[in-house]
């Protein structure tokens, strides 16, 4: 586990996407291509923002790279709360990013379906090793939850790498989401937290007893041991140093 510690916000952004270009580099050297799993929320946005500026579009081949989706939001592609939208706004239309190298989810069907889709359409990519990702970025809610891993729910219980979609009580509506052991098939993650009201957060995942119905995001531990989290100060104020 790597934990780099930033004193401001954008200097955090600075740092993991720093990370982001080696990360593309190392996997196209050694495979080919750059296979990514996104976010979604206003923290990524920052840093979708950030890769697509020119301080660093032009450090990575985006045409060797693939865009996945860790979870989304049970609507439709043109909806606000989507994070396929907020992802193509911020980062794959500024670059050009051309549609057969962007799998998203297709919340046109119902969520169960949505989300078998999209495990097929992963497994389909991989073929024939198993799914997985050169990175995958995540967040994290001040419940703990990441991706939609939410507190006591049915998908903290999966066993299989893939995609499942589930209702979230607290949000009141579908989320589609990647298990935890697809993503910790993952050859890299990467936790974006920032702001010192996701410093309990940050403390409980890290730091608290093991208890994965209450904080999910513990549930993620890659098998390589590449686990990062950037954080800004304010969110690392309640770690033990």
């Amino acid at each position: 586990m790597h934990l780099h510690i930033q004193p401001t916000v954008e200097a955090t952004l600075h740092a993991l996407a720093d990370y982001f270009v080696a990360c593309a580099a190392e996997a196209i050297v050694a495979r080919g291509r750059f296979a990514v799993a996104l976010s979604g929320g206003s923290s990524p946005k920052k840093l979708y923002e950030l890769l697509a500026s020119p301080a660093y579009r032009d450090q990575v081949d985006w045409t060797k790279a693939y865009f996945f989706f860790g979870d989304e939001r049970n609507v439709p592609r043109t909806d606000p709360q989507s994070n396929y939208l907020m992802a193509k706004k911020a980062l794959l239309a500024p670059l050009n990013i051309t549609d057969d190298h962007v799998f998203s989810f297709d919340t046109a069907l119902p969520p169960a379906e949505a989300a078998k889709a999209y495990t097929q359409v992963i497994n389909h990519f991989f073929s024939p090793k198993p799914a997985r990702l050169d990175l995958i970025l995540l967040g994290l809610g001040d419940n703990s939850h990441t991706a939609s891993l939410f507190p006591h729910t049915e998908v903290l219980q999966a066993t299989v790498a893939e995609a499942q979609a589930v209702f979230v009580p607290e949000v009141g509506m579908f989320r589609l989401t990647f298990t935890a052991p697809l993503i910790n098939q993952a050859r890299a993650v990467a936790f974006l937290v920032f702001g010192a009201d996701k410093a309990a957060a940050v403390r409980r995942v890290r730091q608290g007893p093991r208890n994965t119905e209450e904080f999910p995001a513990q549930l993620i531990t890659p098998s390589a041991n590449e686990r990062h989290w950037f954080l800004d100060e304010p969110a690392a104020a309640d770690l033990a140093r």
